[in-house]
């Protein structure tokens, strides 16, 4: 059975929305054959990354970044799940690294992301998709990036993000 592990900070009303409705989506009765694991960025070790076949991650945009908890979540997992450096230090995809150059691993395995921001959601976007980049990850989904206050539209789209990577899994 194919796992799927969803890796969020979810601190805020807004957040929590998106990501409950991600995981509503993730457990969709028509997607079969594909366990999700929900963890808290604080929680999810690197055992969960290197046992998961996907990826779903969520954060709000805090200061132009992603949550401190995330950003966490990817310091203490990345060498362990194949992350590569380059010669200066910087993940490799990001300044001064060369994209795909990593060979753990997690290489290839599909993602998808969700953040919300009041004002703003470009930085914590790129930083996500940097480290992301660096571990080989293949984004299988568009970012969604929800501004302001989360309605049902927004809750769709976040249903239908979830649906996807677990459809993907799937087969």
């Amino acid at each position: 059975m194919a796992r799927l592990l969803v890796v969020h900070h979810s601190p805020t009303r807004g957040v929590r929305s998106l990501t409950e409705a991600v995981l509503a989506g993730a457990h969709d009765p028509l997607v079969e054959g594909v366990e999700v694991l929900a963890l808290p960025a604080l929680e999810a070790r690197a055992e969960d990354v290197l046992a998961a076949d996907g990826y779903l991650l969520g954060t709000p945009a805090n200061f132009g970044y992603m949550s401190g908890a995330l950003k966490h979540f990817f310091d203490s997992t990345f060498l362990q799940v194949g992350g590569a450096l380059s010669p200066t230090g910087a993940p490799d995809g990001s300044a001064g690294g060369v994209a795909g150059t990593t060979s753990g691993s997690t290489v290839g395995r599909p993602y998808g992301l969700w953040v919300h921001g009041r004002y703003d959601t470009t930085g914590a976007v790129r930083s996500v998709q940097s480290i992301v980049g660096a571990l080989g990850w293949r984004q299988a989904a568009a970012v969604l990036e929800v501004m302001g206050d989360v309605g049902p539209e927004q809750e769709e789209a976040a249903y239908e993000l979830g649906g996807t990577l677990a459809a993907l899994l799937a087969g």
